[in-house]
């Protein structure tokens, strides 16, 4: 395994992480499955998937309407502070329905991302699944997995101030480098995706005006951002230990997170629902007790920011594997 830094240089990486070996979350499923076979019986879709998603969705639509003529520093405030935590609970259900967990019917799922994506404002369930398995399948191989910053960002990004700017248009990178640097031609499944939120925002903007609009784009971008549901970005496979490439985080947030903070538990089984998946760390302690994992988000922000040897070059990456000729 090779760096483009020295930690205890106090310097930031100039490099990825480069490793020679393959992913640890297959080699670690098939052996976690042979020595605990009954964990198969929590795969499979989550029941109440449907009625939490439209209890999100139709809370935060109404509270759109309810805001339609609110000043701009209330709409920011209650963006911030609420709002920004039901947009980035529906991000993780679109997250969790992009493994079909749900229904075991893949459209099933896309529709519900696509009803799922309404307060978001801005049409990303489809695309997002499109690049999201790719990260699964391909974790950290350079110029597939999208979930990694570009060149261009990490060599932007020198200090704590660049840091935190950084953090704070996160999502905005996190949405646009795909688009970018790996872009896909978009099928029926993003028109549709496209058209049914134009016609949401057109109409809300239409009865209520622009400001229950704003209201969910703000919603959006600050819980994306400085924030601590965001800091589940950071947590997961930035390298802050050069030995491991991805944490858990087990602490309170993730029950209002789909749990994605079972991050470890997540990639070994992608197939289980985010409810089920601290029974896998339960079942099977010995293979999660002795990884490095967290307790906070915003302390997780906090390190990624003040830390100096820590950027956007803190992430694993692996060598595409060579095709055949």
């Amino acid at each position: 395994m090779g760096a483009g830094m020295e930690a205890d240089e106090g310097v930031m990486a100039t490099d990825f992480f480069w490793s020679y070996t393959d992913e640890p979350h297959a080699s670690r499923r098939r052996e976690i499955l042979a020595k605990y076979p009954q964990i198969k019986e929590l795969f499979g879709p989550d029941p109440w998937a449907l009625l939490k998603i439209a209890v999100v969705v139709s809370l935060q639509l109404w509270t759109a309407t309810f805001l339609r003529d609110a000043s701009w520093l209330k709409l920011l405030t209650v963006a911030y502070f609420f709002g920004s935590f039901l947009n980035h609970n529906l991000f993780l259900a679109i997250h969790e329905l992009s493994h079909n967990l749900a229904f075991t019917t893949p459209s099933l799922n896309r529709w519900l991302g696509i009803f799922a994506n309404l307060p978001i404002g801005v049409p990303m369930s489809i695309t997002f699944q499109k690049y999201h398995l790719e990260h699964h399948r391909f974790q950290g191989v350079d110029g597939i997995d999208m979930d990694i910053p570009s060149q261009a960002e990490a060599h932007a990004v020198k200090n704590a101030i660049s840091k935190s700017v950084w953090v704070v248009l996160q999502l905005i990178f996190y949405a646009l480098r795909p688009l970018f640097l790996k872009p896909k031609p978009p099928g029926l499944w993003e028109f549709t995706n496209l058209a049914i939120q134009v016609a949401l925002d057109a109409s809300l903007v239409y009865l209520h005006g622009w400001r229950s609009l704003a209201y969910l784009i703000l919603s959006t971008f600050v819980g994306g951002g400085m924030h601590p549901m965001a800091g589940h970005f950071i947590s997961e496979h930035y390298v802050f230990s050069p030995d491991q490439e991805t944490y858990s985080y087990y602490g309170p947030l993730n029950l209002m997170t789909w749990h994605v903070g079972y991050h470890n538990e997540h990639h070994d089984f992608p197939r289980i629902p985010g409810t089920r998946l601290h029974k896998v760390k339960e079942i099977a302690p010995e293979y999660y007790e002795s990884l490095r994992s967290y307790r906070s988000w915003s302390q997780v922000i906090y390190m990624y920011i003040m830390d100096r040897t820590v950027g956007p070059f803190s992430r694993m990456k692996r060598k595409a594997p060579k095709k055949d000729s």
